[in-house]
């Protein structure tokens, strides 16, 4: 099959796939209701550890873009074997077989006979985690299989997009006792992890506050004919909300500890109109072109508010659209200071003048212990500053060494409901909505997240 062949055939199976899922995302979630909380009769995962092993097999499903950069950071880290690898687009295994032999690892087998051919790769006896690298709607059909079929599932954000998929994550990790961790690098970023080495420390005060967004233009992206422009355009088209909360709420859970001692409880939400994908594209194709017919719902800019168990509040913002600079946000306040991105900023009581300071004062004393050992070959290996190495080297630290994971099921769920919930509030105009207690009443426990 030719590589034009390939990509009609994979535009088609995405664009399939995301029509057809997120045309119910409301429906589902209008039917069963924002709040549902199954009930499987499994014990909790919360505090499980991996199984200890000296090397951790991984089995990898999608290699476009992402994925190929998550493959390269798996090859720089210690004690992992490449097993397998799956894509719908047979070149990109032969790539990402030949990354392996290039690496000196040993050939991965391939799978590659369709859409469905991953759940083949899933029945493999010889794996022990399985990465996800693949479009939204796809993501939870296949963590579900790994774990039914025994493996840790390790997955790229937002790990799910309606509620009844943040429940099945849960649900299917409590039955088979196997993890299913979300593939958040944000929350290994150098700042992020600087920033909850302050927070522990007290040096903050009380939180009350956090600010959140992925602001990011990502217009051409979006319309592309090829990669994440196959099938990312597609919920612009159904769904209006916040499509991508995850990069900035991450590190602000893991600021809150929430899951751990403080949980998301209820949410508003507004979406400014739609104009900006409109306008872009009807200015850069012409008539001629489909994407001239297509119509957009979703909101320029989607503004959410998270209040949590403890009263602390959250702004979370959404805005791929909108040409400005990128920013995460990421901002967490106390009664003794605040730490800001985007640029990198403290502000701390009592400072002699009413100005933020730079970060690097506080770099040596507050720097992560795994940026400080491993920093520049995170930085020479890794995608997103280093982050995404960091990310991949602790998943493996903590499956080989036997730990509980930094980040589990729970949060998974957490982090991505926003999305279904922001698009029922809109749809409501503003209407509260309750986040469900994926925890099944756990989170007031007090426990570790990252390291």
């Amino acid at each position: 099959m030719s590589e034009t062949r390939d990509s009609l055939t994979r535009r088609n199976v995405l664009k399939a796939a995301a029509a057809g899922t997120a045309g119910l995302a409301v429906s589902r979630l209008a039917a069963a209701g924002p709040t549902l909380e199954p009930q499987t009769g499994a014990k909790t995962m919360i505090g499980v550890p991996f199984e200890a092993r000296s090397v951790v097999r991984v089995g990898f499903i999608g290699v476009g873009g992402r994925g190929t950069g998550l493959l390269s950071d798996l090859l720089a880290v210690p004690n992992v074997e490449i097993v397998a690898v799956c894509d719908v687009v047979a070149p990109r295994v032969a790539n990402a077989q030949k990354m392996c032999r290039d690496r000196n690892r040993r050939e991965p087998a391939a799978y590659t006979a369709g859409p469905h051919d991953f759940e083949n790769l899933c029945k493999r006896s010889d794996l022990d985690l399985v990465y996800i690298a693949t479009p939204w709607d796809w993501h939870v059909p296949m963590a579900v299989c790994a774990m039914e079929n025994g493996h840790h599932a390790a997955v790229e954000v937002p790990a799910a997009v309606t509620m009844k998929e943040c429940w099945q994550l849960v649900d299917t990790s409590e039955k088979t006792r196997r993890h299913c961790v979300m593939l958040e690098n944000c929350c290994y970023g150098y700042n992020e992890m600087l920033a909850l080495n302050m927070v522990r420390a007290g040096l903050l005060g009380t939180i009350t506050h956090g600010e959140a967004a992925y602001i990011h233009n990502l217009r051409g992206l979006l319309c592309a004919n090829s990669g994440e422009g196959l099938w990312r355009r597609e919920p612009h088209k159904v769904r209006d909300g916040n499509l991508y909360p995850t990069h900035g709420l991450g590190p602000v859970a893991n600021y809150m500890e929430v899951n751990r001692g403080d949980r998301f409880e209820y949410l508003v939400s507004f979406s400014s109109p739609e104009a900006g994908l409109s306008e872009f594209v009807k200015s850069k194709f012409p008539e001629s072109d489909p994407k001239r017919k297509e119509k957009y719902v979703c909101g320029d800019m989607n503004t959410s508010v998270i209040r949590t168990a403890l009263g602390r509040t959250i702004m979370l913002q959404h805005d791929v659209i909108t040409p400005r600079p990128y920013s995460r946000h990421n901002l967490i306040q106390g009664t003794k200071g605040t730490f800001a991105d985007y640029p990198a900023r403290v502000f701390l009581d009592g400072q002699p003048n009413d100005e933020w300071q730079p970060l690097e004062p506080f770099q040596d004393k507050w720097e992560s212990k795994l940026w400080k050992e491993l920093g520049e070959v995170a930085r020479a290996n890794g995608g997103h500053g280093g982050m995404d190495y960091i990310m991949s080297y602790r998943l493996i630290q903590c499956v080989r060494e036997g730990l509980v994971p930094d980040m589990d099921a729970y949060d998974a769920a957490a982090w991505s409901a926003p999305t279904p919930l922001s698009q029922e509030s809109v749809k409501r105009k503003g209407a509260s909505m309750k986040f469900p207690d994926f925890t099944r009443g756990l989170w007031k426990q007090k426990r570790s997240n990252m390291v």
